[in-house]
């Protein structure tokens, strides 16, 4: 059954390129290489790659047609898979001042964090001297688990890493933006408000609602990001709240060199006993750090990042993160550096402070390599500070094909 659903998929997939007249064609090759663990005793090696191709072509003067898809291969575990994927395929219409673009799209609330990701519906946008506001209504279920990334309860978490299934959970997610900006793009304004609802017809239901916003100025050099969002959470006959916020700046200083020094702080609840106060459930997981990958639920952290471009085609940046509990609770059994902090964790929040470093080398605009690395160190923080540092060096790989 699987292998005639990996071959149905592949089917659908490629048909609609060989049946129109092709516009504009493209491949891309995207590689990921890591290699890390625990100290020295613990580690392993891993390897992402997929290889996309993509079509689109105009519709007359007003509509376009992108369809895009992927074959990937995974080593994790000393084990390979294959997935295939149907990517970014959508189509758009131009009305003016209103579009309209339904199929598998990329969509992203103001903070980009809550839902960010392919979804499949249909998005409504139109213009007008108060803004852009947009209506749009997704469906999660025909995703592969890891694009969605979706794990807002234990049941949906065991699945995600479940080699037996492919699909991601069954979600339905609406959402109502609007977006203004002001004084010549030097004042932008993002308003969304979202829902989502468990479709899975289970006893452990959990639907949400958000009210996100961001508020981006723009001073010379200088960009200030101001962001929050409360959640409504529903599940099994309770009814709870969460909250979201962050701070951002940016300087680009004037110096030969062109560079970027940025500092983003970011707090998410955590649960409060005896009040209706929990952990903040993000739609899809969009992991905070590049070593620790740790989800945004019960955990705040503040960031200090500097990336400089040395010469026309080579860059380097390196990135300064603590990581903090926003409870006692949420994350107590977290594995951090290899040891879990439950037990000696009572009144500690500090997880620790994670170092990584980046150089990036784009030759030509078709081909690009990335080469990272850092630690996630446990003796930076109180919650488990004698816990192995975790660590991890990896190559990444883009070429544009044709």
């Amino acid at each position: 059954m699987k292998r005639s659903l990996q071959f149905l998929c592949i089917f659908l997939i490629f048909i609609p390129c060989l049946s129109l007249g092709a516009k504009d064609i493209g491949l891309l090759l995207d590689q990921n290489m890591g290699y890390g663990g625990i100290n020295t005793s613990d580690t392993a090696f891993d390897y992402s790659g997929i290889l996309i191709p993509r079509f689109s072509t105009l519709l007359g003067d007003s509509g376009e047609l992108y369809i895009s898809a992927g074959v990937k291969a995974d080593y994790l575990n000393d084990a390979w898979t294959f997935v295939p994927e149907l990517l970014r395929t959508e189509f758009f219409w131009d009305f003016g001042n209103a579009e309209i673009k339904i199929g598998r799209m990329q969509y992203a609330d103001p903070l980009g964090f809550i839902a960010e990701g392919l979804f499949d519906g249909a998005r409504f946008s139109f213009d007008t001297t108060a803004g852009t506001f947009s209506l749009g209504t997704w469906y999660t279920g025909l995703l592969h688990k890891k694009r969605a990334n979706i794990a807002m309860n234990g049941r949906e978490s065991e699945s995600f890493y479940d080699t037996d299934t492919y699909f991601a959970p069954s979600r339905l997610l609406s959402a109502m933006d609007w977006e203004h900006p002001a004084l010549g793009d030097l004042v932008r304004l993002r308003l969304s408000l979202l829902g989502q609802s468990d479709l899975s017809g289970k006893d452990d239901y959990l639907h949400s609602q958000y009210l996100a916003a961001k508020l981006t100025i723009l001073v010379n050099t200088v960009v200030f990001d101001l962001g929050g969002g409360l959640e409504v959470i529903q599940d099994t006959g309770d009814t709870g709240i969460a909250m979201v916020g962050e701070l951002g700046f940016a300087w680009s200083p004037p110096a030969a060199i062109d560079s970027e020094l940025s500092l983003l702080g970011r707090f998410s609840s955590g649960v409060i006993e005896d009040s209706s106060v929990r952990e903040f459930l993000p739609l899809t997981t969009v992991t905070q750090g590049n070593v620790l990958k740790a989800k945004i639920s019960g955990l705040s952290m503040i960031s200090l990042d500097y990336l400089a471009r040395l010469h026309r085609a080579f860059s380097a940046g390196f990135t300064a993160s603590c990581f903090v509990r926003s409870d006692e609770g949420t994350h107590t059994s977290y594995p951090v550096g290899g040891g879990a902090t439950n037990g000696e964790a009572d009144g500690k929040y500090v997880l620790g402070t994670e170092l990584f470093g980046r150089l990036l080398w784009s030759p030509v605009s078709d081909m690009q390599f990335t080469l990272g690395g850092g630690a996630f160190l446990p003796s930076m923080g109180n919650v488990n500070p004698d816990a192995g540092a975790l660590w991890r060096v990896e190559l990444n790989v883009i070429l544009a094909l044709y």
